[in-house]
């Protein structure tokens, strides 16, 4: 008996993609760096179905029909490269190397060039949706060598999502780095999506005093709205669960966040293409600031607040932070999708804006009935330069603005922090005024340092300089963006 695939990594993604994968009809070699969890995963879980356990690569390698196919599942960086370096002389030309884990998309260029340069072919694939998703189908975002679709594609559109109309959560993303970029993408996003719930759940606890009973009302609620989503869900559940002493679970928990790189990644790459990230950048540095526990401890003692009690319509607020959730979730994938705009044009990328958001429909921890409304404006245009110029999303955010700025202005007289709401608006604010204060900050960078202009009354293009103290010079430094 043939494997039709052999996986790499038995750790809890990797073993409950093999469960995927057996119960669509799929065999699948495994082996990993210690035999033991190989047998005890053949011996176990996995015991009577087609899983051939493989102690070497060798035998895993022997164990694959062609063309060949091995799925990477290991920790990002230098374990994937020496494992790439392990494999190619065990595979013929045409085999297919694929990296599932959450590898930095410029080693996915890097790689696919690599492993082409050798005769075979790669994909680097973004995973999404956790243990759950890789055991009940994932969303999925392949790139790299496009030769090598066609050998995957029945094992990955069998394995994925689906959303109600049988659709899978996953296809062809794009060459070289393009499916890891996607997935990137997907991650800041979550980090935005993130951060925005929590924002809300801090104005609703210490702004209105809600208790957690009431917030997991709240949250249940919203879960039936526009906003309804895996994160929404989630929360809702978080906030309903209690110890076995009564005690909400989510009031032990340090407020100190976590973060694997992902979202630092995205914010990276939106400082390279010059992408005004603001609300995902900002959800990072959130998280960095949360991780000085004991630093704000001590600020909260030198600078003590007393939030004002809450004195209007308890009711009648919520749902304006509702909206102006709604809002801020709006510019988030706003930006998002600016970023993956741009990065295409830098690196050649054709990428499906409508057909990945039918890949983050399902599986994906960002999936929510919200991507329908982005696949339709992409459909309908796939030129478009800026989803809050989609007719039913400028149409929205327009009865969605005056609830946004009550409520971040709430926050700031009561001195609660919302940085994720407060610049997704001033990033509206921004992208929607015709004319910025840029020109004062042209004309303070040509007085010190002759950077030059461009003028209104002359055709783009062109740059001047003014000898602003009269013993200046006409000389002036030569113009670029850096």
């Amino acid at each position: 008996m043939k494997a039709d695939i052999g996986l790499v990594g038995l750790a809890v993604m990797g073993e409950n993609l093999v469960m995927n994968m057996v119960s669509k009809g799929f065999t699948v070699a495994v082996y990993n760096r210690t035999s033991e969890k190989v047998d005890r995963f053949v011996e176990g879980r996995a015991k009577g179905l087609p899983v051939i356990g493989c102690h070497t690569l060798e035998d895993m390698v022997s164990s694959l029909s062609t063309p060949r196919k091995v799925f990477l599942m290991v920790k990002a960086g230098q374990a994937v490269d020496d494992l790439i370096d392990r494999l190619l002389p065990l595979l013929d030309d045409g085999d297919v190397i694929i990296d599932g884990g959450n590898s930095h998309f410029p080693d996915t260029i890097r790689r696919t060039a690599y492993v082409e340069s050798k005769g075979k072919l790669y994909i680097g694939t973004g995973v999404s949706g956790g243990e759950e998703g890789a055991l009940k189908g994932p969303s999925m975002m392949p790139g790299g060598s496009p030769e090598a679709w066609k050998y995957v594609k029945p094992i990955f559109q069998g394995i994925c999502a689906k959303v109600e109309d049988g659709s899978p959560c996953c296809d062809w993303v794009g060459e070289n780095g393009a499916g890891h970029f996607v997935k990137m993408v997907h991650n800041g996003i979550e980090y935005g999506d993130m951060q925005l719930i929590c924002e809300a759940y801090q104005l609703l606890r210490d702004g209105l005093g809600l208790s957690n009973d009431e917030l997991h009302e709240v949250f249940a609620r919203w879960n039936e709205t526009e906003l309804d989503s895996y994160l929404i869900e989630i929360t809702r559940d978080i906030l309903g669960h209690r110890e076995e002493n009564g005690d909400a679970t989510v009031d032990l928990i340090l407020d100190r966040a976590g973060q694997k790189g992902t979202g630092k990644w995205t914010g990276i790459a939106a400082l390279d293409e010059a992408v005004p990230l603001t609300l995902i950048t900002e959800a990072v540095f959130s998280r960095c600031l949360s991780a000085d526990k004991d630093g704000r401890v001590k600020a909260s003692a030198l600078f003590p607040k007393t939030i004002p009690a809450f004195t209007g319509d308890k009711e009648a607020f919520i749902e304006a932070v509702r909206k102006a959730l709604y809002a801020s979730k709006i510019v988030s994938y706003a930006q998002g999708y600016a970023l993956m705009r741009s990065a295409a044009a830098t690196y050649n990328w054709n990428l499906n804006y409508g057909g990945i958001a039918l890949m983050w429909r399902g599986g994906c921890i960002i999936r929510s009935v919200f991507l329908g409304k982005i696949k339709e404006a992409y459909d309908k245009n796939p030129a478009l330069e800026n989803l809050i110029m989609d007719d039913y999303f400028a149409s929205v955010l327009k009865t969605l603005i005056p609830a946004w700025r009550e409520v971040v202005s709430y926050a700031v007289k009561a001195g609660i922090p919302m940085p994720a709401f407060s610049s997704a608006l001033s990033w509206f604010d921004g992208y929607t005024t015709g004319r910025l204060p840029a020109n004062l900050l042209q004309a303070q960078r040509d007085y010190f340092g002759a950077h030059t202009y461009e003028r209104v009354d002359r055709p783009r293009g062109e740059f001047f300089h003014t000898n602003w103290t009269g013993h200046g010079g006409s000389t002036s430094a030569s113009n670029y963006n850096a």
